[in-house]
């Protein structure tokens, strides 16, 4: 799978509203290579827009599903106004039931954020839930509570779950809201102290994550330094080890 937040399609642009339509379809464009290259079966993606003055005026999530051949997908709105709508959003080339889309309690004077949810029905598998979220960049003690609204949905689910998406924290931050997350949700992370896997600013913060709970396992783990956004996109191969089996 891969995890992107596409930056409303602006790439290493300083504000999507300096950005013509044709650069913005040309930055989704080489996300989609990026999504074919690496053959993703899920893809979660955050600041997704939908039709948006600021971004091109069109649909950015069903324009990646078009050009990179995902038959399924489903964008939640989190942040909507005259000039923007935008949000967290899947791509699969699996079928995904009862998507839903949460937005975070408001955060004034920063924009919404949330999170989508769905189960995904993994082929000899069976069901596993996906989540694709962003996280508030400015307040610590907003993505606290964040974390906490996440953990509370999930916490009346009983399938294995994979969270992807912009945390704007790291690991090692002694107050860090992803591994508060990660120990209230039950869920772990590949190597979280391991340097190597920025993701944020030239690879410079490790601020992007997948994790996994339960039966799943992490065969491969890494971070592409395709220039696709401010973000570099994170690409992992996650396994279904049932309780008991011998790796």
């Amino acid at each position: 799978m891969v995890s992107l937040n596409l930056a409303h399609g602006r790439g290493t642009g300083v504000n999507q509203m300096l950005v013509p339509e044709a650069s913005i379809r040309a930055n989704l464009d080489r996300a989609a290579e990026v999504l074919m290259r690496e053959d993703a079966d899920i893809v979660a993606l955050q600041e997704a827009d939908g039709v948006s003055r600021w971004s091109g005026g069109f649909d950015h999530t069903a324009y990646l599903a078009r050009l990179a051949g995902y038959a399924h997908s489903f964008r939640g709105s989190h942040a909507q106004s005259w000039l923007f709508d935008y949000g967290t959003a899947f791509l699969s080339k699996w079928p995904l039931s009862e998507p839903k889309s949460f937005r975070f309690n408001p955060t004034p004077p920063t924009p919404s954020k949330g999170f989508v949810l769905a189960e995904l029905h993994w082929p000899g598998v069976g069901a596993v839930d996906l989540v694709s979220v962003h996280l508030d960049f400015s307040r610590k003690t907003v993505r606290q509570a964040q974390v906490d609204e996440l953990s509370s949905v999930l916490a009346g689910r009983d399938n294995p779950v994979i969270v992807a998406g912009d945390f704007n924290e790291d690991w090692s931050d002694p107050d860090s809201a992803l591994r508060r997350l990660a120990l209230e949700a039950g869920l772990r992370a590949w190597r979280p102290l391991v340097s190597g896997l920025g993701t944020y600013k030239d690879g410079r913060y490790r601020l992007d994550w997948i994790l996994i709970s339960g039966s799943l396992q992490f065969e491969e783990y890494r971070v592409a330094t395709d220039e696709i956004s401010d973000h570099r996109p994170v690409i992992a191969v996650v396994r279904y080890q049932p309780a008991g089996a011998k790796r």
